[in-house]
């Protein structure tokens, strides 16, 4: 008896009969929907399950196709750029390569071992090319935990191999590609063809593993590297070596061992001196007034404005925090995005006029009354009165903190800019990143649960609009920051999966939503579970999951 798989694409509904099962290819091929370009598509959705092109449909379906110019598509893009990688890695050179952190567009990786070369990176590009060229198939290989976790072993892949092991999931899915097997937490394009734009710069001691963005799927943004950037990353690699931590499952060891507490006290404790060396730059430019901090949704701003203020006092200056996020509009005045969804990430979500206005007041000695905005009803009310003293520091928090337009009458020599984001994580193994805008989508998914009423389908549909908001209205001003703050904490993940997985599951699996939900769930299940109760009162972590000290 055949079937019908119904390919919806925007409010267009294209139906298709088979007489006997049909893959995404076939079901592609069938379809007359104008301007998509085949080449792009990397993946399809299956009754919202997010599916390789070869995964097998043999009952009615409703099904869309995902290309690069989505979050999903770009994901398996970068997911199948980085398998290529390091199967020409071991092609070209017989190394192994580790995928480190994203920066710009690109990531940056290192050999195992040793640095990289010009003439190693040019070798390994050229292989890359070849295979690109070539078409090699990449085919989807489910295999018992047994099985898989021998071949890893025999690749040399031993983290991945016990991380498997760790996670109990049985059968696996792997992906075969020229003879190599690869393991991902998306579905990989059905063909190295698929990757036609890419490039390898060399950044000692490793190199830039460049792709494409969302918004321009076939040519390369221009290369832009944050020098301060690349300093916090070593600083990061210096922690985990103090932890004794390179990959999840090394995370599993020590908590299997006991050394839960350890992890979050030495954790907390970086903190603490990053944000004492910060405090301590300020005091040694005595003409600051103005503290901006600034960074994406769900970076820790308020509880690092709050701790900072602390390690000012401690030097001996009395610092005064106010949040930017209570001078938002009222809901009803907030602009909309390309969708017709509040854009709360939009500059003009904040009554810059009136923010403008208290600054340049409270910086002249005068008393003004404070808004507060109720994130519930999405209306403003007055707050309480503030007036300043002269030696007094303002200090102001928010996604659009180091935003000039802000602050324009206030001279640059009087501001001091931090950056705050989550820049960092423990990745998965050496090919899989927990990539740092799923982490703040986990702790904005507990947040918003906790504390503004949403529940976890809302802050899923939405949180597209926030990373694109991010890139257009955030992260171009990193930049100009005198200092970086790296929010990450290398257990954080494993105290949000407690919080997080009840939320995921209760996702209904007709929610659009639901498959985002199963990729988050399917990438927590590799994480172990370190309970709450040892998290500090003072932790950016509180800010979250509740129980701070600088909670209201």
């Amino acid at each position: 008896m055949g079937f019908l798989v119904n390919v919806i694409e925007g409010d267009k509904i294209q139906k298709i009969y088979s007489d006997t099962p049909i893959m995404g290819h076939e079901v592609l091929s069938f379809t007359n929907f104008g301007g998509r370009d085949p080449g792009l598509v990397m993946a399809w959705r299956v009754n919202r399950i997010l599916r390789p092109m070869s995964w097998v449909v043999d009952d009615e379906a409703d099904v869309e196709f995902v290309d690069t110019s989505t979050f999903e598509g770009a994901e398996i893009y970068r997911s199948t750029l980085t398998f290529l990688l390091a199967i020409a890695c071991k092609r070209a050179l017989d190394r192994d390569v580790s995928v480190k952190y994203s920066m710009s567009d690109s990531y940056y990786c290192e050999f195992q071992r040793e640095s990289a070369t010009e003439e190693q990176i040019a070798r390994v590009k050229e292989e890359m090319e070849k295979m690109a060229a070539s078409a090699f198939p990449i085919q989807l290989a489910t295999l018992p935990l047994d099985k898989a976790r021998r071949i890893f072993e025999r690749q040399g892949d031993v983290d991945r191999a016990r991380l498997i092991q760790c996670r109990g999931t049985d059968p696996v899915m792997l992906y075969r590609c020229a003879g190599a097997y690869g393991y991902f937490g998306v579905p990989l394009a059905y063909s190295t063809g698929v990757i036609k734009t890419f490039d390898l710069n060399c950044f000692a001691p490793g190199f830039l593993l460049r792709f494409p963005s969302i918004t321009a799927p076939d040519t390369l943004p221009p290369l832009q590297v944050v020098p301060k950037l690349m300093d916090v990353f070593r600083e990061y690699a210096n922690w985990l070596d103090v932890l004794g931590l390179s990959t999840m499952y090394s995370l599993h060891e020590r908590v299997a061992r006991g050394k839960s507490l350890d992890l979050i006290l030495i954790s907390e404790a970086f903190h603490g001196e990053a944000l004492s060396r910060i405090a301590n730059r300020i005091i040694e430019c005595p003409g600051v007034k103005l503290l901006c901090l600034a960074g994406p949704s769900s970076s820790g701003k308020t509880t690092t404005s709050k701790r900072l203020a602390i390690q000012l006092q401690v030097s001996g200056k009395n610092p005064i925090t106010i949040e930017l996020d209570d001078y938002y509009v009222d809901r009803d005045k907030t602009p909309l995005d390309e969708n017709g969804g509040y854009d709360f990430e939009a500059l003009e979500a904040l009554d810059i006029e009136l923010i403008n206005e208290q600054i340049n007041a409270l910086l002249s000695g005068e008393e003004v009354q404070l808004p507060r905005y109720d994130f519930v009803t999405g209306t403003r009310k007055p707050g309480h009165r503030l007036r300043l003293n002269l030696d007094d520091i303002l200090i102001i928090e928010g996604i659009h903190g180091l935003n000039d337009k802000l602050t324009a009458d206030i001279p640059r020599e009087s501001k001091y800019k931090v950056f705050i984001s989550p820049l960092t994580g423990v990745n998965l193994d050496a090919h899989n990143r927990i990539g740092t805008t799923d982490t703040r989508l986990l702790r904005r998914l507990v947040r918003d649960y906790r504390r503004r009423g949403h529940g976890p389908e809302h802050t899923l549909l939405m949180w597209p609009s926030v990373v694109k908001g991010s890139h257009k209205h955030i992260f171009p001003y990193e930049e100009e920051a005198d200092m970086l703050f790296n929010s990450s904490m290398v257990y954080e993940i494993s105290v949000l999966k407690g919080y997080a997985e009840p939320l995921l599951r209760s996702v209904p699996e007709d929610s659009p939503a639901y498959g985002e939900a199963s990729r988050l769930l399917s990438m927590l299940s590799f994480a172990p579970v370190i309970p709450s109760d040892d998290v500090p009162n003072l932790s950016i972590l509180r800010e979250f999951i509740g129980g701070g000290c600088f909670e209201d």
